[in-house]
């Protein structure tokens, strides 16, 4: 038997382990059940206590961001069902950037809807390796997930419109280089509020800010960033994770019967100057630290 096919008898083994040592490394509170709930119009919230995943309903079919985990998507699934919705109706697949916790589920959502899947330019390239094009991240067997095939390459600035609803697609890279941060308006109580879902602004322990070959625009990538995020208006802050705009502690509210809940423009200026303020450290750090 040749090497090749010696080792082919055993990829299925090590993919099975690489995807057990991910399981096993979860925040649990990544794959921890939280009740489906209606944020605002026409969209809803359908993940887990920390990984966000949002269903945004039209008459022409519905659109899912972020597919989350391999092992998150039954767990969409029955979210959407709890709010009565067919899961077939998903038309198109979105995701906030080219992480295992955010886009892992999405060959296995594309399998069981049909949904055409959008991606941003330059994260095109890890999301149809499966995770392996990842610069921090690419050689790490326990972050990488099956390879999906992109249907539309989104770039700064495109819209994504379906059944009248239209989001439009914000390239805030440098957590990954397509980095997307999601705006879409809704209509709540004869008002028009702008709503924001963050990407990720956040710069991950082992990231290289300074002379970063595999990355060599990060630094700019991320200023750059900031400064979409800050000139975006918004009323409805939300985020890739629940984490992010403190979902947990919303949702509580509104089932005591609190308003609006997730509306809260200061909590999103906070956030992003807490995480500007963040990225500006350790940058500095970086910048003075010996080689």
């Amino acid at each position: 038997m040749s090497v090749g096919k010696r080792l082919g008898k055993f990829l299925p083994l090590v993919v099975f382990l690489g995807y057990a040592c991910q399981l096993m490394a979860l925040n649990p509170t990544w794959t921890k059940p939280f009740p489906p709930h209606r944020i605002a119009g026409n969209l809803y919230y359908v993940g887990s206590e920390d990984l966000a995943s949002y269903l945004i309903v039209t008459p022409k079919g519905n659109i899912l961001i972020n597919s989350s985990l391999q092992a998150s998507v039954p767990l969409i699934r029955n979210s959407i069902r709890q709010l009565g919705f067919k899961v077939g109706d998903t038309k198109i697949l979105l995701i906030s950037h080219a992480h295992y916790d955010h886009c892992g589920g999405s060959a296995r959502v594309k399998q069981l809807t049909g949904a055409k899947y959008f991606v941003m330019d330059a994260d095109v390239p890890v999301v149809e390796s499966g995770g392996r094009e990842d610069f921090q991240y690419g050689a790490d067997p326990t972050t990488q997930y099956p390879r999906t095939k992109v249907d539309r390459i989104l770039h700064d600035g495109d819209t994504v419109r379906l059944g009248g609803v239209v989001l439009t697609a914000h390239k805030t890279a440098g957590h990954t280089k397509g980095t997307t941060t999601w705006t879409m308006d809704e209509l709540q109580g004869g008002k028009t509020l702008h709503v924001v879902i963050v990407g990720s602004p956040n710069v991950n322990p082992g990231y290289k800010l300074v002379n970063n070959q595999a990355y060599p625009q990060i630094a700019d990538d991320y200023k750059r960033g900031f400064q979409v995020l800050k000139a975006l208006p918004c009323d409805i802050f939300l985020g890739a994770h629940g984490g992010y705009y403190d979902m947990v502690q919303k949702y509580a509210r509104m089932k005591k019967g609190e308003k609006q809940v997730f509306v809260d423009p200061d909590g999103y200026r906070s956030y992003i100057k807490d995480r500007e303020q963040a990225f500006d450290a350790e940058l500095a750090r970086q910048s003075t630290s010996k080689p």
